[in-house]
């Protein structure tokens, strides 16, 4: 009988040992304090044979100080070495501004205007250490799918002169590299965690970088609730492949938010 009690529980602690170092599930949710900064700008040359040519240009700039939005994020790692571990991830950001010049579709001499971005991540990543001597480092690959709404109040038509109240959407997928570095501090229930999504091509740079401390609270077996609490900043740098339009503009804050780990 003692035998039999001494296999179950070395059984249980393996398993125990297993399922800690090679499959959990980690999620976490909160609010992400932003500060945007910069502008849109479009130019476009028209020709018009014996008449001549003639050039447009518009620019959206960014006026908002500070903007709250939610963030949503998960982690599901496996025991199968070959398949890759994946990361989902949600954010939005937003700006408001002002809208001034001439656009493909309409002008405006002066008008207000807002650039909302829906980001979802897609991030299929390996293990290179995993908790070893309380350090974990991921490599792999991020799929940013972004989904941009454009808008400008009050334009005037550039065919009918018209005003309206414009509104666009353009959605797109962008591949970037995504590494991700972690640090136990021993004897505590504190991390420290830093990950990074890049990308450069042409004239275009995308980042997405943050850097975040979190506690543990390791009061219930099975699941460990956390808080976590850091600094983000996003980059957009981006030229159409026309070269008529440059989207110049950077998003940084301090985020904070709840943690589960099973």
């Amino acid at each position: 009988m003692k035998k039999l009690l001494l296999a179950l529980s070395c059984a249980l602690a393996f398993a125990t040992v297993s399922s800690a170092d090679f499959g959990r599930v980690e999620m976490g949710a909160g609010m992400w304090n932003q500060t945007p900064s910069g502008k849109l700008s479009y130019s476009e040359t028209a020709n018009f044979g014996i008449l001549g040519t003639a050039s447009g240009t518009g620019t959206y700039t960014s006026e908002e100080k500070m903007k709250s939005q939610g963030y949503i994020w998960m982690l599901i790692k496996h025991p199968i070495p070959v398949v890759p571990n994946i990361r989902l991830e949600y954010t939005g950001i937003e700006d408001s501004g002002v809208v001034s010049g001439s656009f493909a579709d309409f002008n405006t001499s002066g008008t207000t205007g807002s650039v909302s971005i829906t980001q979802y991540d897609i991030i299929p990543y390996y293990n290179l250490l995993d908790n070893t001597a309380w350090t974990t480092i991921d490599i792999g690959l991020d799929f940013k799918i972004m989904e941009t709404t454009y808008v400008a109040d009050a334009v005037t038509d550039n065919v009918t002169g018209l005003t309206y109240n414009y509104s666009d959407t353009v959605a797109v997928v962008i591949p970037l590299v995504y590494a991700r570095a972690r640090v136990e501090i021993p004897m505590t229930d504190i991390g420290l965690e830093v990950d990074a999504k890049y990308i450069t091509y042409n004239d275009s740079t995308i980042y997405d970088v943050r850097a975040k401390i979190d506690y543990t609270l390791d009061f219930i077996p099975v699941i460990q609730p956390g808080l976590e609490i850091g600094y983000r900043a996003q980059k957009f740098d981006t030229v159409s492949d026309d070269k008529k339009t440059e989207f110049k503009m950077d998003f940084v804050g301090l985020y904070a938010g709840l943690m589960l780990r099973f």
